[in-house]
């Protein structure tokens, strides 16, 4: 819609780049939402509103920065007398929590609802991988946001996601390790004894934990305990219109849910990698000095000189990567489940495959590029 421009019309003390003001003459007026809105301080309309049938309000709030459920009060309050007399409101250029609150509680017939899809449309949703690059530029943009010092995130619901998704995964990734290490050293010294290189149990078992056992175990469990969980919890929320609720109340669902829940796995993750590391080379040194008889003082020195190295950067680097991945592959399903029973299962099996397969090329990329930058 062209807009005539006119002289903008700030409220008192503010001016037009930082405060809402209003543009335009005639039937054609838009209302611009600007800067920092927790205050809510909204211009009251100009003398020229409302004019002869036909005048139509527009709204940009391409500059604002932020704004809180007030908004939502302080716009019905100026805009349900200019709907009863007539005035035209096309609410597309709001924020998408706003559109829905106002087009219900606004004088019903005047408010122009946001444009729905076509059948062509609805029967051709967006293929997968678009919804995971979208998913993926929201989170990107709510750590931009918490980097600035402007996400809503709250600090109790890290330190609580922190405290589901690390001690509480411990007992597990504990036991998974010490049996994978179990394996590891026992399967790796009976093939050394042949060559009589028993001494070199203990290179086998740190570089082999450390570097890539640990992580990947850790991941796994990761995945099957807390992925899973994530999309449950989500992908309920969102069948029980509770992110519907969020996103009306100007809550942004990713700064709120997804946040907190990746930032907490980024925090446990290579905590967690590396008590399973501590657990598999605890199993292997058992192994090595109870049944094949390397001298413990030798097995110690032997991991300590394998453990100078980049190993346990990689490992724990590694376990960082994964448990970020198990996240994102969560939430982005839970986000992205349908609003069903059944499709909250699919999306808590989908959330497990698809951490697995992210971290199964994660692991097939950082490889090559550690074995080529020779670390």
């Amino acid at each position: 819609m062209s807009h005539a421009l006119s002289t903008p019309l700030p409220p008192s003390g503010a001016t037009g780049a930082e405060a809402a003001h209003w543009e335009g003459e005639g039937p054609q007026w838009l209302l611009v939402l600007a800067g920092d809105l927790k205050g809510v301080d909204l211009p009251k309309p100009p003398a020229g509103l409302p004019a002869a049938e036909g005048t139509t309000i527009a709204f940009d709030s391409s500059a604002l920065s932020h704004w809180q459920p007030p908004l939502a009060g302080a716009l019905w309050q100026l805009l349900a007398p200019l709907a009863r007399a007539g005035v035209q409101l096309d609410l597309e250029g709001l924020p998408r929590g706003l559109q829905p609150l106002l087009k219900l509680s606004l004088p019903q017939g005047e408010a122009r609802p946001t444009k729905k899809p076509t059948d062509d449309e609805e029967e051709a949703p967006d293929p997968e991988w678009r919804k995971t690059l979208v998913f993926i530029g929201d989170t990107l943009a709510a750590v931009g946001r918490l980097a600035r010092g402007r996400s809503a995130m709250r600090l109790s619901d890290w330190l609580w996601q922190i405290e589901q998704t690390g001690p509480r995964s411990l007992p597990i990734v504990l036991l998974v390790s010490s049996l994978v290490g179990l394996i590891v050293a026992y399967m790796g010294a009976q093939q050394l004894q042949r060559f009589g290189a028993q001494s070199f149990i203990a290179n086998l078992v740190t570089i082999g934990v450390v570097r890539e056992i640990a992580a990947l175990v850790v991941g796994i469990v990761l995945a099957g305990r807390v992925g899973a969980a994530f999309a449950a919890q989500i992908g309920s929320m969102r069948a029980g219109e509770e992110i519907d609720a969020l996103t009306t109340l100007g809550v942004d669902p990713v700064e709120h849910l997804v946040l907190p829940r990746m930032l907490a796995l980024l925090v446990t993750g290579p905590m967690l990698t590396l008590c399973a590391g501590i657990a598999g080379l605890t199993v292997g040194w058992a192994v090595a000095v109870g049944l094949y008889d390397v001298p413990s003082a030798a097995y110690l020195a032997t991991t300590r000189d394998a453990l100078e190295g980049w190993d346990l950067f990689v490992g724990l680097l590694k376990g960082s990567v994964y448990a970020v991945l198990v996240a994102l592959a969560g939430c982005r399903q839970g986000l992205n489940a349908g609003r069903s029973a059944q499709a909250v299962g699919e999306a808590t099996t989908a959330a497990v495959v698809q951490a697995i397969v992210w971290m199964v090329v994660a692991a097939s990329a950082l490889t090559v590029i550690f074995q080529r930058l020779d670390v």
